[in-house]
């Protein structure tokens, strides 16, 4: 075993005991502790890989998301497949990973899918570890000890709780209903494996947020994608690049939301909202005629109106207007992978 693993294996011990004693001492059930072993761990840090990604500055995704990316990925199959988050490897014409002994293998983007966030590459070599079982997130609820894994380096492990269940919306046009938040924070987060005490694959980290507890006050964590959400999709990823029909409407716009308010930051070139007349500060009231306050309320109901090729129609308070007059605007949606392909 590589030196550097050992050291992490060591760790990860003092983390799980102190994660469990963290949790004992929050709750008021008067319980044992329950026993805690590294065994179920010691394959697992080792599938979590490196991944490193160029991307041409013509794509699509260069100036929001830059053209070299990096973060983790997981090894899920014993064939070379890993699973990241999806915005590493998005457009991406190299790939590569790196696996526990250092080695640098060249990867193969396998699928992209908007909807959940995931991606998945595939190892041209082997990686020589062995693939991480996926777990269930439906069992994770508040309080549940897990831990956040990123490839490499003296962080590469944190000790962490559930402290969410809830809906995430991403001002990107991305909704997700049982989003896993956690805390304390893990910085080094994307593509970083969330593994639960049985030492399977629950999630993939996503993002650093500061509300991962809703309260009075922001408090920073994580927000993971659950691996529930792969597990309907994977086959379609593998066989085609991308989930098969229907897929959610995509309008091409970034918004945010204050006092109530829904408005429009960003207008994707050539995407469905610009070709459309929308403008950066409109203020989207309502979706077909019914009105909306929160950035979850407006893809909810984006949703509601038909998948990927449906007309949308938005109730618009341009910010060009001098009158307060709110237009009905239509929209035809289409599939973001469209967009992404069209560049």
């Amino acid at each position: 075993m590589p030196e550097t693993m050992k050291v992490l294996l060591d760790r990860t011990h003092a983390l799980l005991l102190c994660a469990a004693l963290f949790v004992s001492a929050c709750s008021t059930a008067t319980v044992p502790a329950p026993e805690i072993t590294t065994a179920p761990f010691d394959s697992a840090f080792s599938a979590v890989v490196g991944v490193y990604a160029n991307i041409p500055e013509t794509a699509r995704t260069a100036d929001s998301l830059g053209v070299q990316r990096q973060g983790s990925g997981v090894l899920i199959d014993n064939d070379g497949l890993i699973l990241t988050i999806g915005y590493l490897i998005l457009e991406a014409d190299e790939i590569a990973v790196v696996g526990p002994q250092g080695n640098q293998i060249e990867a193969n983007l396998v699928a992209y899918d908007h909807t959940t966030g995931f991606g998945l590459i595939r190892a041209r070599e082997p990686v020589g570890a062995t693939a991480l079982k996926m777990g269930s997130s439906k069992s994770l609820n508040d309080g549940t000890p897990v831990l956040a894994v990123s490839f490499g380096g003296p962080d590469a492990i944190v000790a962490a709780q559930v402290v969410s269940r809830r809906s995430f919306a991403g001002y990107w046009e991305y909704l997700l209903e049982k989003a896993i938040f956690t805390m304390p924070p893990h910085h080094e987060f994307g593509g970083a494996a969330l593994i639960d005490r049985k030492g399977e694959l629950v999630g993939i980290g996503s993002l650093l947020v500061n509300d991962a507890i809703v309260a009075d006050h922001p408090v920073i964590g994580n927000m993971f994608v659950p691996i529930d959400d792969l597990k309907p999709i994977i086959a379609d990823l593998v066989a085609s690049g991308r989930r098969k029909p229907p897929v959610p409407p995509w309008l091409g716009l970034n918004t945010d939301e204050a006092q109530g308010r829904v408005f429009i930051t960003r207008l994707s070139e050539g995407g469905p909202a610009e070709q459309a007349g929308l403008k950066r500060g409109d203020i989207i009231i309502g979706v077909g005629g019914r009105r909306i306050g929160t950035m979850l309320e407006f893809f909810r109901k984006v949703r509601i109106q038909g998948n990927a090729g449906s007309p949308i129609q938005l109730d618009i308070l341009s910010a060009a207007s001098t009158d307060l007059t709110i237009k009905k605007i239509n929209i035809k949606s289409i599939d973001r992978y469209d967009w992404l392909l069209g560049h």
